[in-house]
């Protein structure tokens, strides 16, 4: 995968989503994804990317790939967030989730991986290099929205 770019990756996943009403195929063919987009906390500007979710109630979980990734941090400085999901867009507000909510969707989101990772060879390269303790989030409509 040394030919490998993130920033090209999630924009054609982000492309494909958008075009296809929240479907994507090749490896997330049957998944959970979903667009959240932060406000850049330098720059002031949108900033997108895919990622898998798990449900909790009307909760939305997201578990960061790295130990702090840009949009990790941008949440935190200002947790209104966009969410699109299937064919529905939304505000939501994001909260970091610490303690034994945290191990939880950890532990979940691992086994997801696993399984995801014995379907699909370029999905176990892919996830191979994830760090399995990032971040936890949990995304809450906004009201009204």
């Amino acid at each position: 995968m040394s030919d490998w770019n993130i920033s090209d990756w999630n924009k054609s996943v982000i492309e494909e989503f958008r075009a296809n009403e929240g479907k994507n195929g090749g490896i997330y063919a049957g998944g959970r994804l979903l667009l959240l987009t932060t406000c850049g906390r330098k720059s002031g500007k949108p900033y997108t990317i895919p990622l898998g979710y798990q449900t909790d109630g009307d909760r939305f979980i997201i578990i960061a790939g790295s130990a702090n990734p840009n949009w990790y941090r941008n949440l935190v400085a200002d947790p209104r967030v966009k969410v699109e999901v299937g064919k529905e867009s939304f505000e939501a507000i994001a909260t970091p989730l610490t303690g034994e909510q945290r191990e939880h969707f950890l532990r979940v989101a691992r086994k997801l991986l696993q399984e995801a990772a014995e379907r699909s060879k370029e999905y176990a390269e892919m996830v191979s290099e994830v760090v399995n303790d990032g971040p936890v989030v949990a995304l809450q409509r906004v009201e009204g929205e």
